[in-house]
């Protein structure tokens, strides 16, 4: 499908007030269910995003903003100031109602499942919990082509393979143009890796989800393959252990997105596979200063303790401490060979809001 970039006066189509029914998988619909997902500048964005929305949105909106979990997290109540509909974080089993926004909460997965929404700790994705990743997967096989995915600003690229399975069910898919975005890493892997049907600025999204509502949800995944069965066929053994947890992982491929996958269910792009291997050799690497020093500490002790014909052994030993202890912590520092090549991520931002 070709990709269409929208401008800030798209049109919007006349809204119906949808009261307060209950949005049912199987029944016949439109797009009413949103998932958008974003990290860095997302806080901005998304309150920008629903400010546009009409009191009236016939639709359910989900988002996942990468918070750090121990960080109490005031994003519903500023969407809900920002905007006309009201944000929470849902409780588990809620159901799903249109003209809500739910956020999902610091440190849980924010899991669609049936008509209800399920709110779970589970293992991290790409790092994060709660993960883009997760939702969009899973608002994908419930809903199928009622969803939209929308990336906006951020990092890496946890969301990519979520939007790719929305894509794959039929859904639509959306990214923020990256020229607009204050980080437009996120929404550029998006663009590149999954083939977006629509890249527009963040006030033409909102005008243009007004529409999609609207439109009846046609039936598009033929139209593009089986993940499951793709990802299913791809699968193989990997050598890299999961840096988490350092269990066996397995390797998935669709089209330009990489899975890893351990047995333990943390899963990883390949960008973010890279990251955290990077943080987990770092943190091998002071270990080992630690042990090289501690090392060093015991020897020079004994230099003391022994007779001489030792003492000069232990003192050798205590300087060999020293020279490796210093080797590695000058590689730390300097980070000459920990770094991630440009070559595999572009704009490294580690940061996230």
């Amino acid at each position: 499908m070709n990709k269409k970039k929208l401008h800030s006066d798209a049109a919007a189509s006349p809204l119906v007030n949808s009261g307060t029914r209950s949005i049912e998988p199987t029944a016949a619909a439109g797009h009413d269910i949103i998932v958008v997902g974003a990290s860095l500048g997302g806080v901005a964005a998304m309150c920008r995003l629903v400010a546009a929305l009409p009191a009236n949105f016939p639709a359910a909106v989900f988002v996942v903003i990468h918070i750090p979990g121990y960080a109490a997290s005031r994003l519903p109540a500023l969407l809900t100031r920002s905007g006309k509909l009201p944000a929470v974080h849902p409780l588990h089993g809620q159901p799903v109602q249109p003209g809500h926004i739910y956020v999902a909460p610091p440190d849980n997965h924010l899991i669609l499942h049936d008509d209800v929404i399920r709110v779970e700790r589970g293992p991290t994705e790409n790092g994060h919990r709660p993960a883009i990743d997760v939702l969009f997967r899973t608002a994908a096989r419930t809903w199928g082509a009622r969803t939209i995915g929308v990336i906006l600003t951020g990092s890496m690229d946890c969301g990519v393979g979520g939007l790719l399975a929305v894509k794959a069910a039929g859904g639509i898919t959306i990214a923020q143009d990256p020229a607009e975005a204050e980080c437009g890493e996120l929404p550029s892997n998006a663009i590149n890796r999954v083939g977006v049907d629509y890249i527009a600025r963040v006030d033409a999204i909102a005008a243009l989800l007004v529409r999609l509502v609207h439109e009846p949800a046609a039936d598009r995944a033929s139209a593009v393959y089986d993940l499951d069965a793709e990802q299913a066929q791809s699968t193989k053994p990997s050598e890299v252990v999961c840096p988490h947890c350092s269990g066996v992982m397995t390797q998935s491929d669709t089209g330009a997105v990489s899975q890893f996958r351990c047995h333990v269910g943390h899963i990883f792009s390949i960008n973010s596979l890279i990251h955290y291997q990077a943080e987990a050799l770092e943190s091998a690497l002071w270990t080992a200063v630690r042990a090289l020093q501690e090392s060093e500490d015991l020897a020079r002790r004994m230099v003391l303790r022994s007779p001489d014909s030792l003492a000069e052994r232990f003192a050798e030993k205590a300087n060999a401490m020293r020279r490796h202890a210093d080797t590695i912590q000058h590689i730390l520092l300097s980070r000459e060979t920990l770094t991630t090549p440009d070559a595999v991520i572009d704009n490294d931002e580690d940061a996230m809001s």
